[in-house]
């Protein structure tokens, strides 16, 4: 008998798409996925150059649990040039993939009964992990109408005495949108009067942005020591598979962190950890080209999903997704099938226009999907066009 805890955790939502389009691929049926959030880009030269380096340096041992010195020492220049934030080399945490940075937080910090508050639309596994720590999510909700965005009335309104953590994510998955640092500090004004409550803002598309200057929540002084910053090379350097990720946090919470990894995984790749140094190290300059594609291609996604009627669209300022709200289409039959819901919408477009997509209720937004545009641009201009000529029925 399975345990309560895997019984009452939900699939990944981006995975189970994932999956599916592999079994349709796999009966020979032509599919376009835009469903993973993974950048379709090879690995840049110049880190692949540091992990053949460290092989042939005989990179071998396990590493240090909470990483390397020396890519901890990288990190906390990072933090520093491009957040703004100091950070001690005790205050970093290596983990395997910032999903284990978020896992290992919320395994420290949360007790059964204590409230997570997301605001919505927010990345998939952060509920799960909050349920996974046996807390209770509450979901504040958003709309295309906000820019996918939250009011401090909204948050004031959603902190109860059991609220301990709120889970931030800018430029977000899956909406693209970017809180600006006015915006921040105005969230900020509600969270300085709750000293109880902690802050998790994940940050890991930060380079993948289109003109908004990005601001770390920890740079507000009176919230530093209760945020904990969560960033990685997945994103932004085409690292997806190397699963680097790693945390700025108060130390007590890094040790904390430290000793929870201890005991499930140990420390991170050894010759991954070698690459991250140099991409960290790096001027964001070497990267440039990736987000220019990436805007590119935003332009081309907007402009083509602009031309189908019923889609209503918003502009992402960062990350490489569209959240179009689909809900004018709920209730309709189209060739024969019935759309209830953005579930059975996405699941259409699977099943007649072959283009693999994401149900927003897996991201605390039921009337919208997510369409990653990491893909190159014949794949998006024959996604979008199978998707008009299937809704056009």
């Amino acid at each position: 008998m399975l345990s309560n805890r895997i019984n009452s955790l939900p699939a990944s939502a981006t995975l189970s798409m994932a999956a599916k389009a592999r079994e349709l691929k796999n009966q020979g049926i032509d599919i376009i996925g835009l469903s993973l959030g993974e950048p379709d880009f090879n690995t840049p030269e110049f880190i692949k150059d540091a992990a053949i380096q460290a092989v042939n340096d005989n990179y071998n041992s396990y590493s240090p649990v909470d990483g390397y010195a020396d890519l901890k020492a990288a990190i906390c220049e990072k933090f520093k040039r491009d957040n703004g934030l100091d950070y001690q080399p005790s205050q970093v945490v290596v983990s395997t993939g910032a999903k284990q940075s978020i896992a290992n937080l919320c395994m420290v910090l949360l007790d059964p009964g204590d409230e997570v508050l997301l605001p919505a639309p927010y990345w998939v596994s952060y509920s799960a992990i909050a349920t996974l720590a046996e807390a209770k999510s509450t979901i504040i909700p958003s709309s295309i109408d906000s820019d996918f965005k939250i009011t401090p009335e909204q948050l004031e309104a959603a902190i109860t005495p059991k609220t301990k953590l709120v889970m931030f994510n800018s430029p977000n998955n899956p909406s693209g949108t970017i809180y600006t640092e006015k915006e921040y500090r105005a969230l900020g004004e509600v969270l300085k009067k709750y000293p109880d409550i902690y802050i998790l803002s994940d940050e890991i598309y930060e380079h993948i942005n289109y003109g908004t200057p990005h601001f770390s929540i920890a740079a507000i002084e009176a919230l530093y020591d209760r945020t904990i910053t969560v960033n990685g090379v997945a994103k932004a350097f085409a690292m997806t598979g190397w699963r680097i990720g790693y945390i700025g946090a108060p130390e007590w919470i890094a040790k904390a962190c430290n000793k929870m990894q201890g005991q499930m995984t140990s420390g991170a790749n050894c010759i991954a950890q070698r690459a991250t140094i140099a991409a960290v190290s790096a001027p964001t300059t070497k990267i440039q080209y990736m987000v220019d594609e990436f805007n590119n291609r935003r332009s081309l996604i907007l402009k083509l999903l602009g031309e189908i009627p019923g889609l209503k669209l918003n502009e992402p300022k960062g990350a490489f997704y569209v959240f179009p709200d689909v809900s004018s289409y709920f209730g309709k039959t189209i060739n024969g099938k019935k759309i209830e819901n953005a579930n059975d919408f996405a699941l259409f477009l699977l099943e007649e226009a072959h283009v693999a997509t994401v149900t927003g209720e897996a991201f605390g937004n039921p009337d919208c999907i997510r369409i990653s545009y990491a893909a190159s641009e014949d794949e998006i201009k024959s996604a979008v066009e199978r998707i008009k000529k299937a809704l056009s029925q």
